[in-house]
């Protein structure tokens, strides 16, 4: 997949099938339009093109915009475009001049004079333009002008709800992280930067990867105790096995909102060393015990459960 970032300096595209949009997480409804994508521009010898936009619109045009988190940063959304087989993307940086075009400028100063389309794919609900007054109806009008065909891809139903990057966030949130990653179609995850914490962990037998999460936007599950798997340098390229905390560890009379992540079977020195966590079920919330005696026999507990429901993820 080729990506550009400079609107000024794109190739001429061959009867290329586009479809624009935020693309977070790249979710199962995402997945259909690419198949949808994929199978017209195979039919016409053309090529796929998604343009995409960073930042998120909803961080341009939103009252609060520090309450919106995202599912993907701008590379994990490009390394699952390009898993998808997607050809072209073109990352477009939103800001309020863009949000400001009427709809119809959208597609004649931008999607027309840009790409040139040969035929344009959008979701069941896209809306574009100011005021979000661009719709399905409109392109086809403008495409009988311009020669290009419009699709409109009907919801994708997932467990009988519609898959949304909303519904998404919704479900990480409130900790049902089996029904965001059957959305999703992959497992949930993020990236951590491993640092020194107060080593009790080690102390009565669990020792932890101290996480500190470098995306501001990143959206990081809710607290409690989670069944993850872990990847990065450490890992030789395997998945490891292992069990997150998030919270403020009452216990030890926390305060502070830390992460961290128990690898079972695992004594590395990863200090300082960047980890990708995937996150497979929520296990518990976060919980005050008696003591440190306490604590360690139910995070041996923990340990048991987590094992017990990894086993179905291999």
């Amino acid at each position: 997949m080729k990506v550009y970032y400079d609107l000024q300096n794109l190739p001429p595209f061959n009867k290329a099938v586009i479809t624009t949009g935020a693309f977070d997480g790249v979710h199962k409804g995402h997945q259909q339009i690419i198949q949808k994508m994929k199978a017209i521009a195979q039919s016409i010898q053309g090529e796929t093109l998604i343009i995409s936009f960073h930042p998120h619109p909803r961080k341009v045009i939103s009252s609060v915009p520090g309450e919106i988190k995202q599912l993907t940063h701008i590379k994990e959304r490009i390394a699952l475009l390009e898993k998808a087989g997607v050809d072209h993307l073109v990352v477009v940086p939103f800001d309020h001049r863009f949000s400001n075009m009427t709809a119809e400028e959208y597609v004649k100063d931008f999607i027309v004079a840009h790409f040139k389309p040969a035929h344009i794919i959008v979701g069941y609900d896209h809306r574009f333009g100011n005021g979000r007054k661009g719709n399905f109806e409109l392109l086809e009008q403008l495409g009988k002008e311009f020669q290009f065909t419009v699709d409109e891809i009907n919801e994708q139903l997932v467990d009988g709800e519609i898959v949304s990057s909303t519904l998404i966030r919704n479900c990480i949130t409130e900790k049902n992280i089996q029904q965001a990653n059957n959305l999703l179609g992959y497992a949930y995850s993020f990236e951590g930067f491993v640092v020194r914490g107060n080593q009790l962990g080690r102390t009565i037998g669990f020792p932890t990867a101290n996480l500190h999460i470098n995306d501001e936007e990143k959206l990081i599950p809710s607290n409690g105790v989670y069944a993850v798997k872990i990847k990065g340098e450490c890992s030789n390229g395997q998945l490891l096995n292992g069990m997150m905390n998030i919270g403020v560890r009452p216990t030890v009379d926390g305060h502070k909102k830390v992460i961290e992540v128990n690898i079972f079977d695992f004594d590395q020195d990863i200090y300082d060393q960047t980890i990708v966590v995937q996150v497979f079920e929520f296990i518990r919330g976060e919980q005050k015990f008696d003591g440190l005696e306490s604590l360690k026999q139910q995070l041996a507990q923990d340990k048991m459960h987590t094992a017990s429901i990894l086993q179905k993820y291999p």
